[in-house]
């Protein structure tokens, strides 16, 4: 199984190509190339391995090409084979930037076929957090704190506090330790109580889907990689369950704190990525140029990646170790169930900003049925592009 760092870096290039389709197919193919057919490690091996990727935050699929790049040729191998998983949905992404930036704003066409793509891609993000949130919210206590958790986060509590407490409080729940429930709901009541406070009880869904000029380019902001960076590095620490769970923070600072972007062009990031084979979360590298050019797109991808390294390059086996004590597991539990009421709460409130005419109630409804009954890894690709040629020929028949 030993391998030199160049035949690592060319087999999960090749990976990287041929990543089309969203994590289970991306996962598929890694195991039934090294697993099943060249045999890297055993299936109970694979199996472990997996489900400390699934209790991790990050891109699964790029977390097990590190694993197994590390198997074949130690830290370094590691390293080589999650850049190059992750290489080329990042150069194409970066491409599909320039292309977006350089010709779409200006073409009235293409902003109809965007608007159109805008509204499958809240059907694509509603249906994720259905799929997502029918594993991660098991039980009526998770889906009480998924509930409170949205219920926070829309009143503005910040959502590192928000997860804290979920975590927290379905520990203390499973433990039947009293006064931490007790606590953890002082807890709630207190900084829910105090956003309301300050913020009033304005809850209108025009005031939370904050927009900036629909001509914004990144000339217009004042650059910052430091804070493109930490954006992406929550984004890669907090991608419970699926890149969809990282929207609602990445969101929160693109779109509504900084207003590097604008809902719709956030929406458009989220679109191109479903078209690439590489990782969800690269729409991530879009949202970035937008926050600090070119150097942001950089530094946001690495933000988000760094954790997907870190977590085996640092140590797979403590990880391991870690996992399987119960106290965390639970702990990760609330948190992922709180990450489900915040994505509900995006969900909804992209949804009213963006499924406001006939033809895109339309395609959101076609969407979400072509989703619900069609399983294909090219379901989304499909979509994306049936959206985009149904705006276009309402646009010209009405």
């Amino acid at each position: 199984m030993t391998q030199t760092s160049i035949q690592i870096f060319l087999r999960f290039l090749r990976f990287g190509l041929l990543a089309w389709g969203g994590p289970v197919a991306q996962i598929a193919m890694i195991k039934k190339e090294l697993v099943e057919e060249e045999q890297w490690v055993t299936k109970e091996q694979f199996n472990r391995a997996l489900a400390v990727y699934q209790a991790l935050p990050g891109p699964e699929a790029h977390e097990l090409c590190v694993y197994f790049g590390m198997k074949a040729g130690g830290r370094l191998g590691g390293f080589l084979a999650g850049l190059a998983f992750m290489l080329p949905g990042f150069l194409l992404m970066l491409l599909f930037t320039w292309i977006y930036i350089t010709y779409s704003i200006r073409s009235p066409t293409v902003q109809i076929v965007f608007a159109g793509i805008q509204a499958a891609v809240i059907a694509l993000i509603v249906f994720a957090a259905y799929r997502i949130g029918k594993h991660a919210v098991t039980n009526n206590r998770l889906f009480l704190i998924a509930v409170l958790s949205g219920i926070a986060f829309f009143a503005g509590v910040n959502f590192l506090i928000v997860l804290i407490i979920a975590g927290l409080a379905f520990t203390a729940w499973q433990k039947r330790t009293w006064w931490l429930i007790v606590f953890c709901t002082l807890l709630f009541l207190f900084f829910t109580g105090w956003s309301v406070y300050k913020n009033g009880l304005n809850f209108s869904i025009k005031n939370k889907t904050a927009k900036v000029s629909a001509t914004t380019t990144i000339n217009n902001h004042e650059k910052s990689n430091a804070a493109v960076f930490i954006t992406g590095l929550k984004g890669g620490l907090l991608t419970f369950g699926g890149a969809y769970t990282a929207i609602p923070f990445i969101r929160e600072d693109a779109v509504v704190k900084n207003k590097w972007i604008t809902e719709e062009q956030f929406l458009d990031g989220i679109a191109l990525s479903g078209i690439l084979p590489a990782p969800l979360i690269i729409f991530s590298t879009f949202v970035g140029y937008f926050g600090g050019g070119w150097w942001g797109a950089i530094f946001i991808t690495i933000g988000i990646f760094l954790p997907a390294f870190a977590f085996t390059l640092v140590g797979h086996s403590v990880m391991e170790k870690l996992i399987a004590n119960k106290a965390l597991h639970n702990f990760l539990d609330g948190i992922t169930a709180g990450v489900m009421g915040l994505i509900a709460v995006t969900a909804i409130l992209l949804f009213a900003s963006t499924i406001n005419s006939l033809p895109a109630v339309i395609i959101f409804i076609i969407g979400l049925m072509a989703l619900i009954k069609y399983r294909s890894k090219y379901t989304a690709m499909i979509i994306i592009a049936g959206a985009g040629l149904l705006s276009l020929l309402w646009h010209n028949l009405f």
